[in-house]
């Protein structure tokens, strides 16, 4: 039983920490694929109001190429309508691509990507020419040859294809399939006011970054009006690229990682394999007392220190094998399973990577010398005399280590309960929010594709008219998703503003998000010819201005929007981004700066199937020959959170499997426990104890000692969890009952797994029990 309980313990740890490795390796991974990894380098907007931004403005690389000598080559990229789908047509067929990118013919030669078809350095370097993955190539033309033909993106841009490069792998940040020549982009003239190109700087061998950064902002200087200079700029490895952006806006990718996510992973391996390890040490020394005798038998006849180490440490190395093997053979089956919840695509054929196989020497050579430690050099050490002396005595150092690693198994036990309860109450609260408009039952249409103001008008009433639409509008962007950004000022002689985010909307717009109107009215319906920007403003950006609500209504504004912009109305603040980041500034307006791609349709839900078979009928005839693409709001906001929740779910589940790698410890201390207890069982059934009692005396010693594992556990688990919930700007406050229900479930979880073995101690037949020597 005991060899089975540590192959097991050891097995699941292992499996668990097999898994956990390898999502940890991938994450380290991104970007290494890359023969210039090391002088490539992504610049940034470092602004006072939004943080740091992961785009720049387009005239930043030509600029910084031009006047920085240890700048070699620079490439900027930017995504569809700033991160929006775009519409494909190849010869009959239509398509929605997520990932189209316009980008320098630069960026070949700065990353190397192979290509299939066609040459990298001359594929982009002509207006209206697009490249594609290979994957995307065989999805739009199937086994032909696609260089020479011709996609149609949002029904109005004829781009000739002129290469097929190899897919981006998982692991690197760039995400396209589709790449476009940049002066295909409409944004080819150089600005500096529109931050929103990706750029990345290819530096030489000798460049020190500082100099670099400093030279930079002296570029910047020279070209950009100090009153009009609301940023700075600043260099971010390739490298850290992945894992250290997480609080950075703006950026396109849709593969981003976050250190702390990886360093929480860490951790939980190391907690995993150590609750294995401690199980194993529990175990052999459980079984000391038996084997005390053993060894002074062994050194009486001659064996030395050196031989009994090395028997012990070959003991615990085949065991450790063994659970090794199956602890992969584990992983391997789960695999699968655990790539759906990660939503990676890890496979089997890392496990014959060298460094994954190194990896897999260290932990075994590791568990081995740590989990054969306590046989291994305490044992080895008894004096023949007094390890038969003390074979006999009830109580031992072994005890004293026991008890200790108990304790240490069952704090760590509580602090992931602890961890576990914390983590589901703030995915709850951010679910629960108030977010200050009603994102349950609306849906967003795309209508990029659109080609003239009679399809938008046509889909509009088309929409109107049907009887599940409450309302509709039509928007720039929607909450969640990223908008545009401007300053609003106070006066003529506020020279730094507030950021503000912008929306460009239409009448509607408070009624489709069911915004609490503070003062004023909705956008009213805007008049062609009508020269006068209207406003409506959240309570944050009226706050600022110093007005009350009532006060700022008809109040002339310098938001940015042109000389002659009115507050119209006031809504009440509304989460309008993720709860990782504080309330902002937000206005919507309809001063026709920006497309307005989205329909905005609040529905009745009684038939969602029927009612987006009516709204998909309506797009294709307004818009005929372009692919339809709708967005649930509510469900779109959830993705804000969907790495915090991938991450809450593996937690939960490697945390419960930490757990029973620790009962299945405590199941085995009590099954020895019981074992030499037995006579004393047997003697004490006789006169007259009942199960229940024996059941309390075999129990309580456990029970102490589970206590005080929560006494230990509770502060390191406050800290901890108090910690990682800094990185929202909307969190719970931690509850005292937390640790209570924590360090309880820790205490019925052991109650559960020693009762078992005591129980079945207690209504054992005594005449067996006074018979075992």
């Amino acid at each position: 039983m005991f060899t089975v309980l540590n192959i097991a313990g050891l097995a699941i740890g292992l499996a668990v920490s097999v898994l956990l490795y390898l999502f940890i390796v991938n994450e380290l991974s991104f970007d290494k694929m890359y023969k210039n990894e090391k002088n490539i380098y992504r610049v940034l907007t470092v602004s006072e109001g939004y943080g740091m931004m992961a785009n720049v403005p387009n005239a930043v690389g030509p600029a910084m190429a031009a006047d920085i000598p240890e700048v070699k080559m620079t490439a900027r990229m930017i995504k569809h309508g700033f991160g929006t789908n775009a519409f494909i047509k190849a010869g009959n067929n239509e398509f929605i691509e997520k990932n189209y990118y316009s980008s320098d013919s630069s960026l070949f030669q700065i990353f190397d990507v192979p290509f299939v078809a066609g040459n990298p350095l001359t594929a982009l370097s002509r207006p209206n020419t697009v490249v594609l993955s290979e994957k995307t190539a065989k999805i739009y033309f199937g086994n032909e040859n696609p260089i020479g033909k011709k996609i149609e993106v949002d029904n109005y841009i004829n781009l000739e294809v002129t290469g097929v490069f190899t897919d981006f792998p998982d692991n690197s940040t760039l995400d396209c399939n589709i790449i476009a020549s940049f002066n295909s982009s409409g944004f080819s003239v150089a600005s500096w006011g529109n931050a929103s190109f990706e750029t990345y700087f290819l530096l030489n061998d000798q460049a020190d970054i500082k100099s670099v950064e400093n030279k930079m902002q002296q570029v910047l200087e020279k070209n950009v009006e100090k009153e009009d200079r609301w940023f700075s700029l600043s260099l971010q490895p390739l490298r850290e690229v992945h894992l250290y952006s997480a609080g950075y806006t703006d950026s396109y990718t849709s593969r981003n990682g976050d250190i702390k996510e990886v360093r929480n992973l860490s951790f939980l391996v190391v907690i995993i394999l150590l609750i294995a390890c401690i199980n194993y040490m529990n175990l052999s020394t459980a079984q000391s007392q038996k084997r005390a005798k053993e060894v002074a038998i062994n050194k009486t006849l001659g064996a030395t220190i050196r031989n009994l180490i090395l028997r012990f440490y070959t003991e615990t190395a085949i065991l450790t094998f063994l659970a090794l093997l199956t602890g992969i053979l584990l992983a391997i089956l789960t695999l699968p399973v655990f790539n759906n919840i990660t939503g990676k695509n890890l496979e089997l054929s890392s496990l014959c990577h060298i460094n994954f196989l190194a990896g897999l020497l260290i932990m075994w050579v590791g568990m081995t010398l740590i989990s054969g430690s306590y046989p291994a050099l305490y044992l080895s050490g008894f004096s023949p005399i007094l390890a038969l002396k003390q074979s006999a005595s009830k109580g031992n150092t072994s005890g004293f280590i026991r008890k200790g690693l108990v304790v240490v198994q069952f704090a760590s036990s509580v602090i992931l309960i602890f961890g576990v309860i914390v983590i589901y109450q703030q995915m709850e609260f951010i679910r629960n929010k108030n977010l200050g408009f009603q994102p349950e039952n609306v849906v967003m249409l795309d209508a990029t594709a659109a080609s003239d103001t009679s399809q938008i008008k046509t889909l509009l009433n088309d929409l109107k008219s049907q009887s599940s639409v409450l309302s509709v509008t039509r928007a720039q962007s929607f909450p969640g998703m990223s908008s545009s950004g401007r300053s609003i000022y106070k006066s003529p002689e506020d020279k730094k503003g507030m950021n503000l985010t912008t929306n460009d909307s239409q009448k509607g717009i408070v009624d489709v998000l069911k915004l609490k109107l503070l003062a004023g009215t909705d956008l009213p319906a805007k008049v062609p010819g009508d020269t006068i920007v209207h406003l409506i403003l959240n309570k944050k950006a009226v706050d600022y201005l110093g007005f009350t609500p009532e006060q700022a209504i008809g109040m002339k504004v310098n938001a940015q929007l042109g000389n002659n912009s009115y507050i119209t109305g006031v809504v009440d603040n509304f989460n309008f981004a993720s709860l990782h980041e504080p309330m902002g500034a937000y206005a919507f307006n309809d001063a026709g700066m920006e497309p307005k791609d989205f329909f905005l349709v609040r529905f009745k839900s009684s038939d969602i199937p029927k009612t987006m078979s009516g709204f998909e009928k309506a797009f294709r005839k307004a818009i005929p020959d372009t692919a339809f693409d709708f967005t649930f709001l509510d469900q779109y906001m959830n993705t804000l959170y969907a790495s915090e929740q991938r991450m809450a779910l593996v937690i939960l589940i490697f945390s419960i499997l930490a757990i029973i790698v620790a009962c299945l410890g405590l199941f085995g201390l009590t099954a020895f426990t019981a074992e030499q207890r037995t006579k004393e069982i047997g003697v004490r059934k006789v006169l007259g104890a009942s199960v229940s009692g024996i059941t309390v005396l075999l129990s309580k010693d456990f029970l102490k000692l589970v206590f005080i594992s929560i006494i230990i556990a509770a502060p390191v688990a406050w800290w901890v969890m108090t910690k990682w919930l800094q990185d929202f700007a909307y969190k719970i406050n931690i509850s005292w009952w937390v640790i209570g229900v924590a360090g309880l479930t820790a205490i019925i979880i052991a109650l559960i797994t020693v009762s078992f073995q005591a129980i079945k101690a207690a209504i054992a037949n005594p005449v067996e029990s006074l018979r075992t020597e």
